[in-house]
């Protein structure tokens, strides 16, 4: 497995000499997908008010991801391509664990999740794709081997299956008593005004400061 790891990534990287014009758009993916990939969940939340739930959830998920993806690669401290000299380090980097990639963690799970969902599953897509090239990107600078990508693809597979499990069960169970709730207050009498000393019914106090 780490002979084809070590392959791919001579296949994939630009070690020691990178073709110039490759290296700034890996550069530039490298940087900045992963911001556009939640912009674009912002602006399909705001034209969707009715996945606005759902979007807030997939954050919550991604950061979970994250972190789960952090405390992974501290636990297995496999040292990046840079690190051990097999290539330049392009972009500034820390030098911590880089199984499995974080990058590809988040954006992995967020585009899987939302491709669980009808609405957003063209957004999902978009975002599995951008998550893909910035895979790629990552690895040409040296930051990440395809094996650190793999595995944040499969962490991102164990993040939505939780994701969608429970989501089920909330709605399963927790929807149906919010909505009796809500009905329940909505059918609730309102109540007369008590009266005063005087017999008169109690008026706001706005209405008493002249309002």
């Amino acid at each position: 497995m780490q002979a084809m790891n070590l392959a791919l990534f001579q296949w994939l990287g630009a070690g020691h000499s990178p073709h110039p014009e490759l290296l700034s758009f890996a550069r530039l993916v490298a940087e900045y997908a992963s911001w556009l990939c939640f912009a674009l969940l912002g602006v399909a939340a705001w034209r969707q008010p009715g996945q606005r739930g759902y979007a807030m959830g997939v954050l919550v998920a991604a950061a979970a991801a994250s972190l789960a993806a952090h405390a992974l690669a501290d636990h297995f401290g496999v040292p990046r391509p840079f690190a051990i000299g097999l290539s330049r380090s392009y972009v500034e980097h820390g030098a911590r664990g880089s199984l499995p990639s974080a990058h590809a963690s988040v954006m992995f799970s967020a585009a899987l999740i939302l491709c669980l969902r009808p609405a957003l599953r063209r957004l999902g897509l978009v975002m599995f794709a951008l998550a893909l090239l910035t895979g790629w990107a990552r690895v040409y600078l040296g930051l990440h081997f395809p094996l650190d990508i793999v595995a944040g693809l499969a962490l991102a597979m164990v993040t939505a299956a939780l994701f969608q499990m429970l989501w089920l069960l909330a709605r399963r169970f927790l929807a149906p008593r919010l909505t009796a709730a809500a009905l329940e207050r909505s059918a609730r009498p309102e109540l007369p005004p008590r009266p005063n000393r005087n017999g008169r019914p109690d008026r706001p106090a706005a209405d008493s400061l002249g309002a």
